[in-house]
């Protein structure tokens, strides 16, 4: 084989190689899932005066449902704006009785960089950790809040027993079937 020949061959598998290269992470899954090591665990939908607002999917990483790591995915069916999805979470925080006037309006200015406008179809995921929360929309990374008494309040909203929607709470602390 002439050198050449051989300078052809390696050309050519260098730019297949470099035109694959985006692709190389797709292969292995690419970045880490937010859900890694946790399990789908309960599910349920939330409405307001009948119709369907979102449908929330908690994902666990232990025996117990309460305790992070945890996440919560809502599947939104309606149009709402990031304020108004702010706006939501403050006022239940604030029925919750977990966070004082100061803190409450520390958080929901947080919030308000973060959340968006979702449409329906658009995916939140919160992701509980011990030192905050993470969240994301539609997979991609949107935020932090690095307070664990952020997260424990925000995940309160569904999973304290104070929740003003015990339903959606018992459907997503519902065990999974074995």
């Amino acid at each position: 084989m002439s050198c050449i020949s051989s300078l052809r061959i390696a050309r050519r598998r260098f730019c297949l190689a470099l035109a694959a290269w985006p692709l190389a992470g797709l292969a292995n899954g690419g970045p880490e899932s937010p859900l890694a090591g946790l399990r789908r665990w309960g599910s349920g939908e939330f409405r307001r005066f009948g119709f369907l607002v979102y449908e929330a999917t908690l994902w666990v990483g232990g025996d117990d449902p309460l305790r992070p790591p945890l996440a919560l995915r809502l599947t939104y069916r309606r149009t709402i704006s990031g304020k108004s999805i702010t706006d939501a979470s403050v006022a239940e925080i604030r029925n919750l009785g977990v966070a004082d006037a100061t803190r409450l309006t520390q958080w929901g200015e947080q919030m308000g960089r973060i959340f968006p406008d979702v449409r329906p179809g658009d995916e939140i995921l919160g992701v509980h950790l011990p030192e905050g929360a993470r969240f994301f929309h539609n997979e991609r990374p949107i935020g932090t809040i690095d307070d664990p008494a952020f997260a424990r309040a925000f995940f309160g909203i569904w999973l304290d027993a104070r929740t003003s929607a015990p339903e959606l709470r018992s459907a997503l602390l519902q065990r999974p079937a074995a």
